[in-house]
């Protein structure tokens, strides 16, 4: 047993001196936990995304269209955009003829379009758009649960206007009022309260709906009872979106009825395959930063055999090396990267040579991008064991931050900020950009161009770091 126990204290040791297995083994899981917390919410009282921007057009001048806004602004969800910025940084009210082309842009995703016609006169409705641009299948349907959900609980004030519009178009004025001081009358003698009071809300288009949608206790009692008996009504389903196999309930069915929705998607709406189209480059990108960290744990193989030693005796710079590893980075990537779009074609329909040149482009500079990275881990790891380590736990929390495992609208905003600066997120954008909105290169150039600057950062820190260290021990 002593024996045994003097081995354990012996591998215990090894462990510990062993920084790299301390960091796979410790450091790497606390940080993604850490992660998946703010995505999901754990320390935050709100639940779900943040900070997501949505364009709103409000082109009503019913009240009750702003009060809409309103929801919709102090909705934490959204970051709500409702001006333009001139050339000359001053501004107007957004107008539906701005959205498409921001939205091309990329300036916002979402759009809501609130109609003079919102409160219909050709029948009891309402009539509203949203405009999209869902290249995140997961941000597109929560976006469109969290809108319906503003809308459908926000809407109440302007069914009632239509009803009451309807009405007196149906029964004339002098009948319309009669039969408002009527109901009024009634309400009062059932329930308690000012029929005078009662009257001005039911005219207003108030009929106790508002509170049907906010089930919390409303402030006028002559309506409580009427209120507690009724269900909340359900958000219809999004256009396209999977069917929801449960049949509707009632309050759904009345609202979907009277609530028409136009949805228009901006972006995308020709490609072949929406969802592999949306996925591939995010598990491209990830596999290739695994292969070019395992490239780099290989740089040590090369040191420990005494390959860099014979190398470096003939006229050869360690830059030179190291560029050399960093262009055989470059074309294993762009073969590895190209092979699983075309995997992603055969299989899943992907359109690719639609495509081919833009692809090619981004791929040649996202390749250029890891293999960066690949040759930064080598320059800053003492041992192949550490470069493993550090490489696993930047890959995956670049993957995480940059958009490649969740939408990054799940994230806090500064987590969101914090993932614009890897190459993940740029690398994504550039497939995305291609695959999904059919970018020309011209178009491309603003992301090919950040991708090369953070080529030549990354290669440049991880040129000086490799002159400054001792390769063989």
């Amino acid at each position: 047993m002593a024996v045994i126990l003097t081995l354990v204290r012996k591998d215990i040791a090894n462990f510990r001196r062993n920084r790299a297995a301390v960091v796979v083994t410790f450091l790497v899981p606390i940080v993604l936990i850490y992660i998946f917390g703010w995505v999901f919410g754990l320390n935050q009282k709100d639940n779900g995304p943040t900070g997501i921007r949505l364009a709103v057009v409000n082109a009503s001048p019913n009240p009750g269209a702003q009060k809409l806004v309103d929801a919709l602004k102090a909705d934490p969800a959204f970051r709500v955009v409702t001006t333009f910025v001139n050339p000359d940084q001053t501004t107007r009210p957004l107008t539906e003829e701005d959205l498409r082309p921001m939205i091309r842009e990329g300036d916002f995703r979402f759009a809501v379009v609130i109609p003079a016609d919102v409160v219909r006169t050709d029948r009891i409705g309402l009539h509203l758009k949203i405009l999209s641009d869902p290249r995140n299948e997961i941000e597109a349907q929560t976006v469109n649960g969290l809108l319906q959900r503003t809308l459908f609980s926000n809407v109440p004030e302007l069914l009632g206007q239509s009803l009451q519009a309807r009405a007196k178009e149906f029964l004339g004025d002098s009948r319309f009022r009669q039969f408002n001081r009527g109901l009024a009358d009634t309400v009062a003698s059932a329930f308690g309260g000012d029929p005078a009071k009662i009257q001005r809300q039911i005219e207003s288009g108030d009929f106790g709906l508002s509170r049907i949608s906010h089930p919390a206790s409303p402030a006028d009692p002559s309506l409580r009872r009427i209120d507690n008996a009724a269900p909340a009504p359900a958000a219809a389903p999004a256009p396209g979106a999977p069917a929801a196999k449960p049949a509707p309930s009632s309050a759904q069915d009345f609202f979907s009825r009277l609530i028409k929705i136009d949805q228009e998607q901006v972006v995308g709406k020709d490609v072949k395959s929406p969802a592999a189209t949306r996925l591939v480059g995010g598990w491209a990108i990830m596999f290739l930063l695994f292969a070019v960290s395992n490239g780099a744990a290989a740089f040590f193989d090369e040191a420990n055999t005494g390959v860099f030693q014979r190398i470096l005796s003939a006229p050869v710079t360690r830059a030179q090396l190291l560029w050399s590893r960093f262009l055989y980075g470059v074309w294993l990537g762009l073969i590895q990267l190209l092979i699983m779009f075309l995997a992603g074609h055969l299989m899943y329909g992907i359109d690719v040579f639609g495509h081919l040149g833009n692809l090619l482009a981004v791929s040649v500079a996202a390749a250029a991008a890891c293999s960066s990275f690949g040759m930064l881990i080598a320059a800053l790891a003492p041992n192949a064991a550490a470069a493993s380590g550090l490489s696993t736990l930047l890959v995956m929390v670049m993957s995480a931050t940059g958009g490649a495992w969740f939408p990054m609208s799940f994230m806090p905003e500064f987590m969101q900020r914090i993932g614009k600066f890897t190459l993940v997120y740029w690398s994504m954008e550039g497939f995305l950009q291609v695959l999904w909105a059919g970018r020309t290169f011209v178009e491309l150039l603003p992301i090919l161009g950040i991708l090369a600057g953070i080529t030549l950062v990354v290669m440049t820190v991880a040129i000086w770091r490799l002159n400054k260290k001792a390769i063989f021990a």
